[in-house]
């Protein structure tokens, strides 16, 4: 008998990040048409196809954020780090589309990187945070 506890993981990377959202097709087009990421996936499943998986990603992007229905409470509260070469620009070009409820300014916090935050229609949060160079 082998002793599992000590079997090292298979796990190698986090693919999929989910957050809960109260209209598939809001957070579809707030995902697509302000931020720019991109549609993955979307695709009945269930045992009659009554549900949809829908998963978007930044363009380039392995990983990818699924938008689920709530099971049981309310929609938003997660969060998710994107990473840009500009924080800057990109805080820019998010300010100037309009309709995002994103803070005014990125945040210069010593020993952190440059970031800021932005929030989807169910107060899901998204930091947008300078990649390691």
């Amino acid at each position: 008998m082998s002793d599992l506890t000590q079997t090292p993981t298979t796990l190698s990377n986090i693919g999929v990040a989910m957050f809960t959202v109260s209209d598939q097709d809001e957070a579809i087009a707030f995902y697509t048409e302000k931020l720019g990421f991109e549609l993955r996936a979307d695709t009945p499943f269930g045992e009659n196809g009554e549900m949809r998986w829908i998963e978007v990603a930044p363009p380039g992007s392995t990983a990818r954020l699924a938008l689920n229905p709530p099971m049981q409470d309310e929609p938003g509260g997660s969060s998710i780090g994107v990473e840009t070469t500009d924080v800057l620009g990109e805080h820019a070009r998010l300010s100037a589309i309009g309709g995002i409820d994103l803070d005014p300014e990125p945040m210069r916090v010593p020993g952190a990187p440059l970031m800021f935050m932005l929030r989807d229609p169910d107060r899901n949060h998204v930091v947008v945070v300078a990649a390691a160079q």
